[in-house]
Formats: C-alpha cells, structure tokens, sequence
C-alpha cells in the first residue's frame, strides 16, 4: 500500500482507443484502419492529458512517484512534454498492439509498481488485466464502451482516485473487468461477458459501475408510455436524432421506423431519414436542411451516463449546431430511481457544463421528473 515510500506508477495510453465512437463503428478493436479512412480522430491522448494535468495540480506541480510507461504515444510523449518525470520500459513499433499494451504491463508488473493508470477503453482494460497479476489497476476513460468496474467517471475522477492511493487514503477492492462482442455489437447484438476480476482504487462516485440491463413486465410497459407520449410529440416536422438504447427503439417501433439498437437513428414525420449514423453524417445532415431538431437520449443503466458512451456520434460539434436546450432525455421509472444523478462526458468540458443542471426526464406517458445532470469531471466530492 503506498503513502509510506515512493510510489511507483504504471501508465500507458491506448492510442486508438475511443477513434470508433464518432464514425459510428461502436467499437476500434480490429477496425482501427477503418476508423481513420472515415476520419475518425484520436481521443485518448487528450483525456490522459486531462488525468495528468489534474494529478500535477493536486501534488502541487510534482508527482510523488516514480512513473514507468511506454514509448512515443502510448505514454512516453505526453509525460515528456507535460515534465513529468519518468523512465520508458517498452518501445513500441510504429503502430501499437495489444501486445504493446501486455509487454508493457508485464515489465510493470515485474517492476512491483503499486498502481497500473491506463488510458482507453474495455478491450484495454482486458488486455492490462490478463498481465497484471494483483496490482491494482484504474483506468482513464477513452474507449467507446466501458462496461468494467476498473474505470474513473472521467479523467479527472481518474486523477482523484490515483491521488487518493498513491497518499495512502484510499484503497483497492475487486471488480469486474466485461467487454462485449464488437462484431456481434456492431450487428446491433448487446453481449456482455465477463473476463475476470481487478483490483481498482475506491471511492463511491468517482468510481463507474458495470452497466446494467434491465428487463422486466414493468420496464417494458413504462418504455411502452414513453414511446407513446413521444410518438406524439415527434410528430411536429422537426428532425429527431435518437441515441443508442432499448428505451429509443421502443419510440422507433411504436411509429413503424426501423431503429439501430446499438447506434443513432434520425427519424422525422414517422420515417426514417438516416439509420446508424456517423458523426460526420450528423454534420451534414444538419448543414442541409432546414427545420428543427431534437436529440432524444436515453441514460445508461447503472452508470448514468446520457452522452459519452455509447453514442459518441452525438458529438460537442452536434449538440453545438443543436443546441443543448433542444436536448430530450427519456428513462424508465425504475432505471432512474438507481441513479442519484445524471452524468455527461462528451470530450468538451465547455459542453458538459452548458448541458449541467436540473433536467426534465420524461418517464412515462405525459410524465417527467427533474433530475440533476452533472459534468463528470466536476463529479470530484466524496460520499455524493
């Protein structure tokens, strides 16, 4: 346990990581060459910059440990140019692998380092994990889906939660590391495995949980009153853009539209115009046409995450164009009672704050409650 000696820190970045959100490929593992051919941009280096910035602020300018990484991107450069002091362990080649990701865990873990900070998302985490032995492990998120327990709300929770242990103020408890199938995703099929436990440093809040699905009479019935008030309200000309989930297909089938379960849909007067959209698509779409727009989004169970994962399309450039007041938010009864606040994680700090405060979240047929929707990074105070 650290806060006695020296801490010794493990931190890579997973460069590719996230780069599939925006495209619409729901996923980077095994398409990271198609991700940048539709012009995806890579994410994970700016949110490891956030983390490291925010640990530099809270040590006063100075970590007091002794960091171990990997070369270039995938660690290496951003600590050189932020003056972080550390020693690079493994060189990667000129385009990094998992097995980049397992030969620099493994030097880690041979090294006894007290904590393993990585950046990316659930493939990263299984790779990290199936090296890392007992060594506590947190990861930055970055990844378009992040569906293990090992991952900080936001980078700067991340930064918090190292804090906290590298003094000696927190400790580690077991979670789960699960992944789904990325092709069987990208067929719009949700199947989500566990691969294992890890250790990762505590702290309610600040800590995600795993997602949860729910199914049950009840839920259905009140996706069902949801669809029903929506399909009304969604009869007004405008252009509805619908985010990933259940709950927004529910809306889909009601009016007769096919809806991408696991993507974004844009529906207007009860058919479809565009189904799995890119961000890019988005962007177009809404350069060419003149009318209203709405984004319809639903939270993820557990987590409570409303943008940020899972449908990365609807991206700070789209809900700019937008606008956040335009922004709908629907859940069931039952999922928004397991959740003491709503989060937004888009990338854009400026974004997350416009989108914060009480919301109205429609919750059944003419219904809606109010309920708080908090910028991850701002998600700091302990034992909210």
């Amino acid at each position: 346990m650290p806060g006695c000696r020296r801490c010794r820190l493990g931190f890579l970045i997973n460069p590719i990581a996230g780069m599939g959100g925006a495209v619409g490929l729901k996923g980077t593992d095994g398409v990271a060459a198609l991700a940048e051919r539709l012009g995806a941009s890579p994410v994970s280096r700016g949110r490891a910059e956030r983390a490291f910035r925010r640990l530099l602020e809270l040590f006063g300018g100075h970590i007091p440990a002794h960091v171990l990484t990997a070369g270039g991107p995938m660690g290496g450069d951003l600590l050189s140019e932020l003056g972080v002091e550390h020693s690079v362990v493994h060189t990667p080649g000129e385009r990094t692998t998992a097995e980049d990701t397992k030969r620099a865990c493994s030097i880690f873990a041979s090294e006894n380092v007290d904590l393993i900070l990585f950046c990316g998302g659930d493939g990263t985490a299984r790779d990290v994990a199936s090296v890392s032995g007992d060594l506590p492990i947190l990861g930055i998120p970055a990844g378009v889906k992040m569906h293990s327990g090992v991952f900080a709300v936001s980078p700067e929770a991340a930064a918090d939660l190292a804090s906290g242990y590298i003094r000696g103020e927190l400790r580690a408890r077991e979670t789960e590391i699960a992944d789904v199938d990325e092709e069987r995703y990208r067929r719009g099929e949700l199947v989500v495995r566990i691969y294992g436990v890890a250790r990762t440093p505590y702290l309610p809040v600040l800590v995600q949980q795993r997602k949860q699905i729910y199914a049950s009479s009840d839920e259905e019935h009140s996706r069902l009153e949801i669809a029903q008030f929506a399909s009304e309200f969604m009869s007004d000309g405008s252009y509805y853009i619908l985010g990933a989930g259940t709950t927004t297909a529910k809306i889909a089938e009601l009016i007769g539209c096919e809806k991408t379960l696991l993507g974004v849909d844009v529906i207007r007067n009860g058919r479809t115009v565009m189904k799995d959209a890119s961000e890019r698509d988005l962007l177009k779409l809404l350069e060419g046409i003149d009318g209203d727009v709405r984004i319809i989004v639903s939270p993820i169970g557990a987590q409570g995450f409303i943008l940020g994962r899972g449908s990365q399309q609807i991206s700070p450039r789209v809900l700019r164009i937008v606008g956040p007041e335009k922004l709908i938010i629907i859940a069931t009864p039952h999922k928004l009672r397991d959740l003491k606040h709503l989060l937004v994680d888009t990338g854009d700090l400026e974004m997350d704050r416009a989108l914060a405060g009480r919301r109205q979240v429609v919750t059944g047929y003419r219904i809606a409650q109010l309920k708080e929707v908090r910028a991850a990074s701002d998600v700091l105070e302990t034992g909210d």
